[in-house]
Parts: C-alpha cells; structure tokens; sequence
C-alpha cells in the first residue's frame, strides 16, 4: 500500500449477529485492494464497523464495493438492535491519513455518494465536513427518527430529501449517510446496573447537544449480552475532550445515582496520542513527553 496518499474509511452496516454477511462483506474490502485493520460486531447493537485504508481510489473503489453486498444481505425490515440507524449500510466516513486533505475526502464522499444513490437506487444523505446544509453535519440529525421514522419523513418532508438518489428509501437498504470527518473514538461504558433509565440521563447529562461536554454525542441503551445499561459514545475530537474527561464525568454522575462502573470498550481503532492523554491524566504526570516512550524511540537515531 503506498506510503504518500492514504485515506481510512469507516463504515458501520447494521449486521452484528451473522458472521457470514459480515465475512462477505469484508470480503468485498478486501478484494478492492485495501488493507482492513479492524473489524468489530456487536450482536446487541446489531452492527459491525470495519475499518479499512488504502488509496483514494481502491477506498472508494472498496467502499462502493461493500455497500452494494450489504444492500444484497442485509434487510432492514427484518433490523432490530440497540443502535441508532437508517440502513443496511448506515454510514460511510472518509478520514484524511496521510498525502490526502479534508477536501480530498470530501470530493471522495461526493463520487460515492452519487454511485451509491444512481446505481444502487439507495437515498445519501452528506454529512460531516461533506455536509450540503448545517442540520446535516451531525449523524443524529441524520438518524432522527431512524429507519422505520424516516420511511415517511423522505417522502413527505423536503427538509429530509436526499443529496443523492430516490426521494423514497431502498425497500431493503434503507438509506445510508457518506461523509468526511477527522479521526472520532467510539467509546462505550457499561454500568453495572441494568437501569436503562439512569443511562440515558447520563448521556443526556454529558452529550454536547444537551448542553454537555464539548464534541461528544451519547445515547443510553441496555445491552442484553450483558444485561447491564451502557452509555454509548462518539468523540469526535479528542484533543478537545480527552478520553479520561469522558469517562471521569460518567462516572461522577454514575456515582452520584449510587452506580459504579462495571468496564469500558473502545470500537475499532483509537489514535496512540488518546491513550497516552489517558495515562498522564491518571497519574498526574504533566511533564510526561512521548519520547520517554521505549518503544517509541528510534534508537538508530544519531
């Protein structure tokens, strides 16, 4: 894989519980020419989010690839999961790595989003830093009411109209959101409790969109693998919101309605400067610099 132009992308299809469609649809990354570096389902979300890189070209190449497998073995009017969603592929991001810029991605999001609502028949709403129209940058806008909401909503409301394809959702696929974004960290914490409720007063309490922490969206959803209450995130700048900012307030407010913290998750993929922010919160190292590091140091250095 070239080292000078790379771009990841990240796409979620609403399809955790059966291993085949997900093999397959991997499979179709894979045959496009990308690498994948991750792929992650989860049977009570029902969803799978497969992290692939490469070219600009072989991404889109891939992306388009995979929506189309998704679209043949995934039927949203059979989808139930703790999610948010509005398709079989639900979402597509393109996130600028190295030789490729904010722009670029947006330019891919566009290319990909027209194939995927002129050949597939499939409605694409932009959104991130691809969005069209200011209520359209943030996901939850796009998810509102999610699929079964939505039915309705894209044929009688044009405020809800697509960027691209039909103005009526795919009778299987649903609709499916394509953007550019930076890199984000899907974070989930799980309480130990099984009080829905009292997570989802958590995420409402810290989500930025209720007056919360900066750049977070959070939802609180049971999880039945587990049978406890979890506080599902996205951050979507880091730097701005560190990781140990993120989990110090939930579990304040955890703690504060007489619950602990039974464990955490990270989705997919999470940059190295995100962690090390962790430990140098925790143990209040605040002249810690990277190049104390071991593993980090080239030691073929003059």
């Amino acid at each position: 894989m070239p080292a000078d132009r790379i771009v990841e992308c990240v796409p979620n299809f609403s399809e955790g519980r059966d291993p085949e469609v997900v093999k397959a649809i991997a499979a179709e990354v894979s045959g496009a020419g990308c690498k994948i570096l991750d792929l992650s389902s989860d049977e009570s979300h029902n969803r799978t989010v497969l992290t692939f890189a490469g070219t600009p070209e072989r991404v889109e190449e891939a992306a388009f690839r995979a929506a189309k497998k998704a679209l043949e073995l995934i039927d949203m009017e059979k989808h139930s999961g703790e999610h948010p969603r509005i398709g079989a592929t639900d979402v597509i991001p393109f996130v600028p790595i190295s030789g490729v810029t904010m722009d670029d991605c947006v330019a891919m999001a566009n290319r990909v989003g027209a194939r995927i609502g002129n050949e597939l028949g499939v409605p694409v709403y932009l959104y991130g830093k691809a969005a069209t129209r200011p209520d359209r940058v943030r996901l939850p806008d796009i998810r509102r009411g999610e699929y079964e909401g939505l039915k309705a909503a894209i044929r009688e409301d044009p405020d809800r109209r697509p960027d691209y394809g039909p103005a009526a959702l795919h009778p299987r696929g649903g609709a499916t959101a394509v953007g550019a974004r930076p890199p984000l960290i899907a974070y989930n914490i799980n309480l130990d409790t099984d009080d829905v409720k009292a997570a989802r007063a958590i995420a409402r309490m810290i989500r930025e969109s209720s007056g919360g922490l900066p750049h977070v969206q959070a939802k609180g959803v049971y999880i039945e693998s587990l049978k406890l209450a979890q506080v599902t995130m996205n951050l979507l700048d880091y730097k701005a919101t560190p990781l140990s900012m993120v989990f110090r307030k939930v579990e304040e407010a955890a703690l504060a309605r007489g619950i602990s913290i039974h464990s955490s998750e990270i989705i997919g993929l999470i940059p190295l400067d995100a962690l090390l922010d962790v430990a140098i919160d925790r143990l209040k190292a605040g002249s810690f610099s990277k190049r104390q590091i071991l593993d980090l140091i080239n030691i073929n250095e003059e």
